[in-house]
């Protein structure tokens, strides 16, 4: 699903970079940070759905940082929202420190508008389709 969403933005954006690195001037580990989709000054973290566990949230906090201070604006899109109790206080906590950098956060169906929106590209629409011909045949 990532790497579709990210063929996506490829198609749309001719500078797209995929898995951009930037370095960890915060800390030491780790040594760098990886960036899904680097679209002009947007640092796009896709993922199908999140391991949602505890010590993610201070790794990621500390990568949110280090991407708004290279200068670029943190977006995570989440195609897949979970429906444990503790996993959704984690995103939502994660949701909280998007928001508190200057970043964006998309789950569920905003996630699917958000890269139509911006790719041109209906991917569940696509994707649908696919999984229909697949039923039928």
């Amino acid at each position: 699903m990532e790497e579709a969403a990210i063929l996506c933005f490829e198609e749309k954006f001719s500078n797209a970079e995929r898995k951009a690195r930037i370095s960890n001037t915060l800390g030491v580990r780790p040594k760098t940070f990886e960036i899904d989709c680097l679209v002009e000054n947007n640092a796009y973290e896709i993922k199908w759905r999140d391991a949602t566990t505890d010590g993610h949230i201070t790794k990621e906090h500390t990568r949110l940082k280090q991407i708004t201070k290279s200068g670029y604006t943190p977006i995570r899109i989440m195609f897949y929202y979970p429906n444990r109790s503790q996993a959704i206080k984690i995103q939502q906590a994660l949701e909280t420190i998007y928001s508190g950098v200057g970043g964006s956060y998309y789950y569920g169906d905003n996630a699917w508008k958000r890269i139509e929106t911006k790719t041109e590209v209906n991917l569940l629409g696509i994707l649908s389709k696919i999984a229909d011909n697949t039923t039928k045949g």
